[in-house]
């Protein structure tokens, strides 16, 4: 009996002394662990650092060249949209990114925008979500005259072009980038390219308008071959966001602009130091901003937070018409405009029950007035 006892207690120890055992080493494999996180993130710190620097060395060069100051008192915001920014838009960054049909790097006015975009930042979740407004939108163009909203800044530059957005659509946009087709070749072909799916009927024309930018810009160019998903350059991806002669026309323009923007989002999210520091080299003296080095800085500080959500076109596509608007020519028309800029804030800022303002309303019922015989 004396055995019995003396084997079972010696059982209990050994299996006391293996749990024991055996939580020692989930500790300190637990340690391990957590010290290995900690190196990891002291990685991922210095690299998006480095990555920081890079980028503000070219920030300070497009300081001497591309940088543009505009009064704030110059900026028109529409007066109920003041007290808006207190609270649905409270905490929204919202930046104008134009992309300007010029290959001579004309970036100031004097030249049609050909892409127009809203870019939307939750500033605190870092969802970003784009906008594109249609080039041929009938929208007062920021001085009282209605045309094709591009006009607006070929006739006042950035500063017409953004007043153009906030009257027409409630916004309260203070910033602008501006990129010509030679900024946004050089991006692209920094960051080593980006992939793109082309279908039968893009090749033609992406070819197309390689020849004639590659003639302009004096560059050599490669013929797109193959449809599908694949890796292209500078120049191809630029001539793709030029497409319009498909199904879908300009609406379908509009929405290749976007998938490119988001193309190199990604990209430059696995981008190495030394990509990003030759897109500083190669690119920001061909960038036309207002924004300043402080405010990027603020944008960086959470650079890996940043992600898009979402991208629509404006008018919505059930809040939109075509038309030939007498010397106008062919123009997209919001039915009606007050319904569109609802939509908007419902799809930017999730405002289920906005009220357009009243400036809004004037132009819209302007908008109607002028182009209701002419929709179809």
């Amino acid at each position: 009996m004396a055995t019995d006892n003396y084997k079972s207690s010696r059982q209990a120890d050994e299996i006391k002394a293996r749990k024991a055992a055996a939580k020692k080493r989930i500790k300190a494999k637990n340690q391990a662990k957590r010290k290995r996180n900690k190196i990891i993130l002291f990685v991922i710190e210095i690299f998006l650092l480095l990555i920081a620097v890079v980028i503000l060395y070219g920030v300070l060069k497009t300081e001497k060249v591309g940088k543009v100051d505009i009064p704030e008192e110059d900026i028109v915001i529409n007066e109920e949209v003041l007290q808006k920014q207190e609270t649905t838009m409270k905490g929204y960054r919202n930046v104008a990114l134009f992309g300007v049909d010029s290959t001579t790097g004309a970036l100031t006015k004097n030249t049609r925008s050909d892409s127009i975009m809203i870019a939307s930042i939750n500033l605190d979740t870092g969802e970003c979500k784009l906008v594109s407004v249609y080039r041929d939108t009938y929208l007062n163009l920021g001085n009282d005259t209605y045309n094709k909203c591009n006009a607006a800044y070929a006739k006042g530059g950035p500063e017409q072009a953004i007043n153009m957005l906030n009257m027409n659509m409630d916004m309260n946009i203070t910033d602008f980038v501006t990129v010509g087709f030679a900024g946004l070749s050089d991006t692209i072909d920094a960051l080593g390219g980006i992939m793109i799916d082309v279908d039968g009927a893009e090749i033609e024309h992406l070819n197309n308008y390689q020849l004639c930018m590659a003639e302009d810009l004096k560059r050599n160019y490669t013929p797109v071959t193959e449809t599908g998903y694949q890796l292209l350059d500078g120049l191809q991806a630029t001539a793709y966001c030029r497409i319009r002669y498909t199904a879908g026309d300009d609406f379908k323009r509009a929405e290749r602009q976007r998938e490119v923007l988001m193309a190199i989002a990604d990209k430059a999210k696995t981008a190495s130091p030394a990509q990003l520091n030759k897109v500083a080299n190669d690119v920001f003296s061909k960038v036309y901003t207002s924004l300043d080095l402080d405010e990027i800085l603020e944008l960086l500080g959470e650079v890996t937070k940043y992600e898009i959500v979402g991208q629509a076109g404006f008018p919505e596509d059930n809040h939109r018409a075509t038309g030939t608007i007498g010397s106008k020519g062919s123009c997209v028309v919001p039915v009606s405009l007050e319904e569109n800029v609802v939509w908007l804030h419902n799809f930017l800022f999730e405002d289920e029950a906005y009220t357009p303002s009243e400036a809004v309303k004037t132009y819209s019922e302007k908008v109607t007035a002028d182009t209701g015989s002419y929709i179809h």
